[in-house]
């Protein structure tokens, strides 16, 4: 039975697409996976599932991911902030 289901994971595990020089790259991390990552250590360790001794390095780690997420959120707000602002179209100067 064990066998069974080593191959089924098996047959639905992807190579890893190949790049321009034919070595393989591997899938990208998108800021929503690092969000559902700091979601899921949360709820892990709101849940019980790490020993007090490991609490220091997790909880490290946690506020590292969700500082660098809030950062990337405040960059996109200022670029999309800046690319609202050159859109709309530029007052005529009071001699004109």
């Amino acid at each position: 039975m064990a066998e069974e289901n080593q191959v089924e994971v098996e047959e639905q595990v992807e190579a890893p697409a190949e790049g321009q020089d034919g070595v393989a790259t591997p899938e990208s991390i998108s800021l929503q996976d690092l969000q559902v990552l700091a979601q899921i250590v949360d709820l892990a360790s709101q849940r019980g599932a790490f020993r007090g001794a490991e609490l220091t390095q997790v909880g490290s780690i946690f506020d590292k991911l969700n500082a660098f997420l809030g950062f990337v959120a405040e960059q996109q707000a200022a670029n999309a902030e800046a690319e609202e602002g050159e859109g709309e179209p530029e007052a005529p100067a009071e001699g004109e």
